[in-house]
């Protein structure tokens, strides 16, 4: 049989299918990730057909062509271990790469299994990234009215938290960040010092539970403050926070809250790391757009 696929950009109503896949896979995506990927990149999200059907996927994100992120890299089940996946996935790091501007990096969060694959495509291991759990009570302990350095970060003009996010993350992101930020069935909240920005973090309803991404904050004081305040939206389900290894001040934090290791992914980049404030992320945005 051919292992000739059709690659093409998915219409809308496929990435709702993708988002399903990915669901099926036990990645837990948010209730409106669909709607945010693609207000950030509809170009992003590409299809592999096979006999006129869809049977595989992933998205290639383009941050106004000066970073890359390649994720949601699915084939289904049945169609593998015939060569389909890395027909598409080359075909993927290919499109990317033609989007970006020259010498840009791509990141990527892949599964441990596949590390070596990546390595072959031209990916260097950066750090490891994550996944806890935490159950969270019926009760939340606090309320962001108990702190006065917490505030909705609607209340932060969105320049400064664009430029907070910049240090954390390898590129500006904009539109991303208005959509994330503003989405329906989340929580997004800054934490201020002296009337300056000093951290803010995202919480959004998940398949299962909610997920804090990302917690960027000066410090973890300010990082425990943030993660505290997000939690309460979570009360009565568990709670998931990706972590990177690369900030020891992080991990000591899970683990001081008894979080458990559930999942992770290895960070690698094609082309030189970016430069961040790695002290910065106490938890990553997704693992599907970085």
């Amino acid at each position: 049989m051919s292992n000739e696929l059709a690659i093409r950009n998915m219409t809308r109503f496929e990435v709702d299918e993708l988002i399903a896949w990915a669901a099926g896979e036990g990645w837990n995506p948010g209730l409106h990730d669909a709607e945010v990927f693609w207000a950030t990149d509809p170009e992003a999200f590409i299809a592999a057909d096979f006999d006129g059907e869809m049977i595989g996927g992933g998205a290639i994100t383009s941050y106004n062509g000066e970073y890359g992120f390649m994720g949601f890299f699915i084939v289904r089940p049945e169609y593998r271990g015939r060569g389909f996946g890395n027909t598409l996935w080359h075909a993927r790091r290919e499109r990317l790469l033609d989007r970006l501007r020259p010498g840009a990096s791509i990141g990527l969060d892949g599964v441990f299994e596949m590390q070596d694959y990546y390595v072959k495509g031209g990916f260097t291991f950066s750090h490891r990234n994550m996944r806890f759990r935490a159950e969270i009570s019926d009760r939340p302990a606090t309320s962001p009215d108990d702190d006065n350095s917490i505030i909705p970060l609607a209340a932060v003009p969105f320049e400064q938290v664009l430029e907070y996010d910049r240090n954390c993350f390898s590129a500006l992101r904009p539109i991303f960040l208005r959509e994330w930020i503003s989405q329906p069935d989340a929580l997004a909240l800054g934490y201020q010092r002296d009337g300056e920005l000093s951290g803010y973090g995202v919480v959004r309803r998940c398949g299962e539970g909610c997920k804090v991404g990302p917690l960027f904050a000066d410090d973890v004081l300010a990082a425990e403050t943030l993660c505290t305040h997000l939690a309460g939206f979570a009360e009565g389900g568990p709670l998931f926070l990706d972590v990177p290894e690369n900030n020891p001040a992080a991990i000591e934090f899970v683990q001081q809250h008894r979080m458990i290791e559930v999942f992770g992914c290895a960070r690698m980049y094609l082309g030189p790391p970016p430069i961040l404030a790695h002290e910065r992320v106490f938890g990553v945005t997704t693992f599907e757009l970085g």
